[in-house]
C-alpha cells in the first residue's frame, strides 16, 4: 500500500505542480496589482473589526478556523522534513512561495465569498460552490467536494493524529491507543456541536498556541542571537549559490520548500475556502486580504520560527531522497518533531519534549475539528440540489472522521504523510486549474473594491454593480431579503 500511495505522490507532486503553484501566484500578483502587499494596513484592521453573526462566522473566527488549519504539523514537523530532505535553503523557498502563495489564497477566498449562499440558515461556501456558481460545471463541483469528503475524513487526518501520538509517547509515555481514545472523545464533543462550536473553539485555542510556540522560539533565537546572520547566510546561499555547502541540491530545495511550504499554509489547495466562505463581510475582497495574512502568519511566522530554532542549534541532518547523507548533525534521528524537541533541549533541558508535545497536540487538534467542517460543507453543496436532504452522510462523515483518528494514533508515520500529500495534492490541481478559469470575477472585484476606497467609502459589494453574474446572494434583491437579520450585526 505504500509503495503504490508513494508512486501516486510522485505523480500528484511531479515538478508540474510545483511550477503551477509558483506560476499562478505570480500570475495572481500581477493581475491584482500585488494587492496582498498594497493593502497590508487592511489586512490586520480588517481581521479585528468585525463583528458576531447569527447565519455565518464573524471574520477573525473565520481566520481563527483557517489559522487553527495551517498551522499543524506543517509548521513544525513540516519545516524539519524540508531542511532534511532538501537542506537549508529549503526555507527560502518557503519564503518566496509564501509571497505568491499570499495571492493565491486572496483569489480563492474571494472567489468562495463572490459565490458564497445562505443554505438552511446558514453561510455557506467554497470550492464547490464557485465552481459550480461560477465555472457551472456541475460535474467538476460534484467531483471536487467528493474528493474533499474523503481527503478531510479519511487522507489528511492521518498526519496530525499520528504526530500527536508520537510526541505524547516521547514526551509522557502516553501508549499512542490512550492518545487515540483522548483524541476521538475530544473531537466528538466538538464536531457534533456544529460550525459554531467549532469556530468557538478555534478562536479560543489559536491565538493562544501561536502566541505560546514563538514566545518559546524567542527565547532560543535571543540566547543565540549572535548566530542570526550567519543561518540567514546559510539559507539564502544553500537557496541561490550552486558552490555553497548545499548547492548540490538546490533542485530539492526548490522542490520540498516549495511542496511543505504549500502544506503549511494550504493557499491553492482550496481546503481553507469553505470557513472563509462562511465569513460575513460587506465585501468579498475583505475576507481575501484577511486570508491572506494568514498566509504570511502560517509561513512567515511560524515556519520560520520552526526553522530558526532548527538551524541556529544545529538540530538537524540533510539527506538525499536515496538515503544519501550530505551532513549529519544529529545521528539516526528521524527527521521531524523530534529536531524540534532537541532544539528546544539544547536551551531549555527537560523542557523540549513536554513542551513540543502540548504546542503538537494544539496545534494538530485545531486542525482535525476544521477538517470535519469542511467535509460537512462539501456535503452541504450535494444536498443543496436536492429536493430531499440526505442527512445520514454527515453522521457517517463524522464517524468515519473519529475512526481514521483512532486507526492512525497507532499506525505507522511514513503513510500517514503519504495519504495526506496525496489528498491535499489532488485537491490543488483540482482547485487551481478552476482558478485559472475564474479570475474575470475577482479582478472586477478588487477593481469595484479600489474604486470605493479611493472614495473614501467602507467598501460595500454588490454583484450586478461590479457586472459579475450568478453571485446572487450579493444582488440588491438577495440583500433586502436577508437584511432583517443582519440589521442589528455590525459588519466590516
Amino acid at each position: 500500500m505504500g509503495e503504490f500511495i508513494g508512486r501516486l505522490n510522485d505523480i500528484v507532486w511531479s515538478p508540474a505542480l510545483v511550477i503551477f503553484i509558483l506560476a499562478l501566484g505570480l500570475f495572481f500578483s500581477i493581475a491584482t496589482r500585488f494587492i496582498h502587499f498594497r493593502y497590508i494596513k487592511d489586512m490586520f484592521k480588517l481581521t479585528f473589526t468585525g463583528g458576531k453573526s447569527e447565519a455565518g462566522i464573524s471574520s477573525f473566527q473565520a481566520l481563527s478556523m483557517s489559522i487553527g488549519s495551517r498551522i499543524g504539523i506543517g509548521n513544525i514537523a513540516g519545516v524539519a522534513t524540508a531542511i532534511t530532505l532538501g537542506g537549508p535553503g529549503a526555507v527560502f523557498w518557503m519564503w518566496i512561495l509564501a509571497f505568491f502563495s499570499a495571492s493565491i489564497a486572496f483569489m480563492e477566498t474571494t472567489l468562495a465569498q463572490i459565490y458564497k449562499v445562505k443554505q438552511d440558515g446558514e453561510y455557506r461556501g467554497g470550492v464547490p460552490y464557485y465552481i459550480g456558481k461560477g465555472l457551472k460545471k456541475e460535474w467538476f463541483a460534484v467531483i471536487f467536494a467528493a474528493v474533499t469528503m474523503v481527503s478531510m475524513t479519511i487522507l489528511v487526518p492521518g498526519i496530525q493524529v499520528n504526530t500527536i501520538a508520537l510526541s505524547l509517547d516521547d514526551a509522557f509515555g502516553i501508549a499512542p491507543a490512550i492518545t487515540g481514545i483522548l483524541l476521538v472523545i475530544l473531537l466528538a464533543v466538538v464536531i457534533f456541536g456544529g460550525v459554531k462550536r467549532i469556530a468557538k473553539t478555534a478562536e479560543t485555542i489559536v491565538p493562544v498556541m501561536a502566541i505560546g510556540y514563538i514566545g518559546v522560539c524567542v527565547v532560543i533565537l535571543a540566547v543565540n542571537f549572535t548566530s542570526i546572520p550567519d543561518v540567514l547566510s546559510l539559507i539564502v546561499s544553500s537557496a541561490i549559490n550552486p558552490s555553497a555547502t548545499f548547492g548540490g541540491i538546490i533542485g530539492s530545495a526548490i522542490a520540498w520548500g516549495v511542496q511543505r511550504g504549500a502544506f503549511s499554509n494550504a493557499a491553492g489547495f482550496g481546503s481553507e475556502t469553505f470557513e472563509t466562505g462562511a465569513a460575513e463581510v460587506s465585501h468579498p475582497v475583505k475576507q481575501g486580504l484577511v486570508q491572506a495574512l494568514s498566509v504570511y502568519i502560517t509561513t512567515l511566522v511560524i515556519c520560520s520560527a520552526t526553522a530558526f530554532m532548527v538551524l541556529i542549534t544545529g538540530m538537524y541532518n540533510v539527506q538525499l531522497d536515496d538515503g544519501t547523507m550530505v551532513e549529519n548533525n544529529i545521528g539516526a534521528v528521524e527527521a521531524g518533531s523530534n529536531n524540534v524537541q532537541l532544539s528546544v533541549e539544547t536551551i531549555l533541558p527537560g523542557f523540549g519534549g513536554p513542551f513540543v508535545a502540548v504546542a503538537i497536540f494544539f496545534f494538530a487538534f485545531t486542525s482535525l475539528i476544521t477538517y470535519s467542517y469542511k467535509a460537512e460543507t462539501s456535503l452541504a453543496y450535494l444536498n443543496s440540489n436536492r429536493k430531499k436532504k440526505l442527512q445520514w452522510p454527515l453522521t457517517v462523515l463524522k464517524c468515519g472522521l473519529l475512526v481514521t483518528v483512532f486507526y492512525n494514533s497507532t499506525n505507522s508515520a511514513a503513510l500517514a504523510w503519504s495519504f495526506g500529500d496525496l489528498g491535499f495534492g489532488v485537491m490543488a490541481w483540482l482547485n487551481m486549474i478552476a482558478l485559472l478559469f475564474l479570475t474575470k470575477p475577482v479582478l472586477k472585484a478588487v477593481k469595484d473594491y479600489d474604486v470605493q476606497k479611493k472614495q473614501g467609502k467602507d467598501p460595500v459589494f454588490d454583484s450586478l454593480k461590479a457586472g459579475i453574474k450568478n453571485a446572487d446572494f450579493w444582488e440588491p434583491e438577495q440583500e433586502e431579503s436577508v437584511q432583517p437579520a443582519k440589521k442589528e450585526r455590525k459588519v466590516i
